[in-house]
Formats: structure tokens, sequence, C-alpha cells
């Protein structure tokens, strides 16, 4: 006796394949060719002012204070805690963007840390952050 042979019912994949590789192909080929679209940015009376470098006050390992201002050069001043205040808010008078960084070495007290940037934050300074160097 012979059994009656079964249908298959299994689906057959490779022209599914072959449609997505000439796909694939014709993408590959066509896609250098298509240009981006270039935006016509509006034009302005006035441009915002670029970033201000900010200052830095460095608090060395000895305690003492001094002050960094990048824009204007860079040099480094030694000064006291009522001094700094009053010279940053007159940097931050003529550029109300101007920002204060406290660098602090890594040898110093929290506390001097801390009360530099309270002193700083009483006297109404505006935009004050803490410097750190990435590590490795």
């Amino acid at each position: 006796m012979r059994r009656p042979r079964r249908l298959q019912s299994e689906i057959n994949v490779v022209p599914y394949i072959d449609v997505m590789l000439v796909l694939l192909v014709i993408f590959m080929v066509t896609a250098p060719m298509i240009q981006p679209a270039s935006v016509d940015l509006p034009s302005v009376g006035k441009a915002s002012q670029p970033p201000v470098a900010p200052m830095e006050v460095i608090i060395k390992a000895d305690g003492s204070l001094s002050l960094r201002d990048r824009a204007a050069g860079g040099g480094e001043q030694s000064l006291d805690k009522a001094d700094l205040a009053a010279r940053i808010k007159a940097a931050q008078a003529k550029n109300p963007q101007q920002a204060v960084v406290i660098a602090g070495d890594k040898s110093v007290r929290y506390e001097l840390v801390l009360g530099v940037m309270d002193e700083l934050q009483r006297q109404q300074v505006a935009k004050i952050g803490l410097l750190v160097q990435p590590g490795k």
C-alpha cells in the first residue's frame, strides 16, 4: 500500500531576496546623485554677540586668590575677596553675558572654594561655575 503524497506548504523566499538585492543596488547607485537641500537663512540687521571667554577665579594651594581674564589677554592678577567681586561686577556691567569660573587647586579645602562662591553670590555676581579637568 502506498501512502498518498502530501502537499508542500513552504514559501519559497529566493525571489524575494533577489528583488531586495536589486532594490539595494538601485538605492546605492542613486544615493550619491541626490543633492542635499541647501537652507537659505534669513538676514538680520544685528547678529547676536559671540560668547565671551569666561573669567577665571584661581584659588591656589596656599589659599591666595587671583583673577585671569582671557578676553583681555589672560594675565593673572592677585586679589582679595572684596576686590575680586568688584572687578567681576564691573566686567559683567560691561557685558551681561560674562561668565565666571572658579578654578580651585585640588589640594585646597572645599570650604575655601565655597567661601569664594558664596561671596560672589552675595555680591549678585551671575553665571558662576566650577572649572574641572577631565579625567583620563
